[in-house]
């Protein structure tokens, strides 16, 4: 008998771009098998996982700028173009992701770097 190679499981472009859809997948292809052993899919995954971070504490000091007297009228402005900006570049990382490309966000993606093993991933 002839061995046969099964694949199981997501493509490497497949695990990347998923990891971008919420943090749930982020940490799962962090923990299993053999998603965890993948440099490229550890670090969109980390990448997802601080990037959710980052919006997150930019929503929260938004939030507390908007308490303050003056501040507060010109978030009204500001805090729709910054959620732009965030979807915008969420979907620009997804969508490289998916195709096999990495598209490395300034501050982020070097924290990615570092926790999924190295540079020049």
């Amino acid at each position: 008998m002839s061995e046969q190679t099964v694949q199981t499981g997501l493509s490497d472009n497949a695990a990347s771009g998923l990891a971008y859809v919420t943090i749930i997948p982020a940490i799962v292809f962090l923990v299993t098998a053999p998603y965890n052993q993948n440099r490229t899919v550890r670090f969109h995954s980390w990448q997802s996982i601080f990037f959710t971070i980052a919006c997150i504490v930019i929503d929260v000091g938004l939030t507390i700028v908007t308490r303050l007297p003056f501040f507060g009228l010109m978030m009204l402005f500001l805090w729709p173009l910054v959620g732009l900006a965030f979807f915008i570049v969420w979907l620009l990382v997804m969508i490289k992701a998916f195709n096999g490309q990495r598209l490395k966000l300034p501050i982020v993606g070097d924290l990615a770097e570092k926790q999924a093993g190295g540079a020049g991933l």
